[in-house]
């Protein structure tokens, strides 16, 4: 005769109940008015505003700056992660609070900073300039936006990843005669690959939706540097609220279906690893 073991903290009912609740009042409800605002329009007259060419364009950019930020801070962050970890030096904790800066400043004052920076007569921005290609108010900007503010997503995910890798292993797999890109391939990746997903996923998501950082370097000039959040602003400037939930809604299915995939492929990843 089976016997039902309790949990070790009883409460799952309830817990579960205030869980629901919660996610139910911050996100189900208000992600549910959306969609019911949407309804005020015609399918017609939704698909014509979802594709119109200002808004087609303005997604391009939206998607594809956040996937280019998003892979640089793959690189980029996996190699502070793995420095943060892997070495003890003077002057760590510093960079460790630098990481952490996004997280902490306002968006807006980091936009600010960077267009001051990145303009043709900012400290930066003249040598680009005088190279012959221009950072601030332009796509390139966009991408140095959300790399900026993205950043942390990937390196605080795979830190406690790699912290808990031994190092024992790599060393037992050079002294079994593995190269060092051997032992990355077959050795690190494998433990890695499912967090960096997660940070990407992460970097990804924040990046499509993000606002203030992007809104003063970008220019804000319609079908070149005009992102899908700034459109939505536009529509709302003009009391087009039935506009606006229609973008607010394609953002939410593509970045959805987008989200979705990368964590199929995340726990495909996982079962096979």
């Amino acid at each position: 005769m089976s016997r039902r073991i309790s949990p070790v903290i009883p409460g799952f009912g309830l817990t579960l109940g205030y869980t629901l609740f919660y996610l139910s009042l911050l996100v189900l409800i208000p992600l549910a008015a959306m969609f019911i605002k949407t309804t005020q329009l015609s399918w017609d007259e939704f698909i014509a505003i979802i594709s119109a060419p200002r808004v087609l364009a303005a997604l391009k950019l939206s998607f594809v700056t956040a996937l280019i930020a998003a892979l640089i801070n793959g690189v980029i962050g996996t190699l502070l992660a793995w420095v943060l970890v892997r070495y003890k030096f003077p002057g760590r904790k510093i960079i460790e609070a630098m990481i952490d800066l996004p997280f902490a400043l306002p968006t807006a004052v980091a936009g600010i900073a960077l267009t001051a920076l990145y303009t043709p007569t900012g400290l930066i921005g003249q040598f680009a300039d005088s190279l012959g290609f221009k950072v601030a108010y332009t796509p390139l900007g966009i991408s140095l936006a959300l790399t900026f503010v993205t950043l942390p997503f990937v390196v605080r995910t795979l830190q406690p990843v790699l912290a808990d890798i031994p190092r024992e292993v790599e060393e037992a797999a050079t002294c079994l005669g593995a190269k060092p890109l051997q032992v990355i391939r077959y050795v690190l990746l494998p433990a890695l690959l499912p967090a960096w997903l997660t940070g990407f996923s992460l970097a990804f998501a924040r990046g499509i939706g993000e606002y203030g950082s992007v809104i003063f370097i970008a220019g804000n000039m319609p079908m070149k540097t005009e992102i899908l959040p700034l459109l939505i602003m536009v529509k709302l400037d003009q009391y087009d609220y039935a506009g606006a939930t229609a973008i607010g809604v394609l953002m939410l299915v593509v970045s959805f279906i987008l989200l979705l995939f990368i964590n199929l492929l995340q726990r495909r990843i996982s079962t096979t690893s």
